[in-house]
């Protein structure tokens, strides 16, 4: 009885030091967004990756292998000195999508494309080829 209660209470405590540690990675990789240099980032990186995968967290190190892979998208955030991050994008998509909204009766891609770059880029509009007065 004994026996099966302390093997409980050990595997209890085991799950809690996995926890631990995957919240230890998580709060740690929060300081990788305080960086300015690429230089500084790059090697923050590198060494969470490394001691991620250490740990043997299946979870942990896929996020690890993840970001190992997109490592250079990651580091653009820094080149570009964090002008930019995915707000800029969803801005983007919101004013595609807005326009293609508004240009349902469109039937060809050529005539959609040709509205997103109008809209988009603020361009002006090509003379009418079709006189119908």
């Amino acid at each position: 009885m004994l026996g099966r209660a302390r093997a409980r209470l050990n595997a209890a405590l085991g799950s809690l030091r996995q926890t631990s540690v995957a919240w230890e990675l998580k709060e740690a990789f929060r300081r990788f967004w305080g960086y300015r240099s690429v230089t500084w980032a790059g090697g923050f990186l590198d060494a969470w990756v490394e001691k991620a995968e250490k740990t043997q967290l299946e979870p942990i190190g896929q996020v690890a292998r993840m970001l190992r892979r997109h490592r250079d998208l990651l580091l653009n955030y820094f080149r570009a000195k964090k002008a930019y991050n995915s707000a800029v994008v969803e801005g983007l998509n919101h004013k595609a999508r807005a326009n293609l909204a508004r240009s349902y009766g469109h039937r060809t891609f050529d005539v959609l494309q040709t509205v997103l770059y109008h809209n988009l880029g603020h361009l002006p509009e090509p003379p009418i080829t079709h006189r119908f007065c």
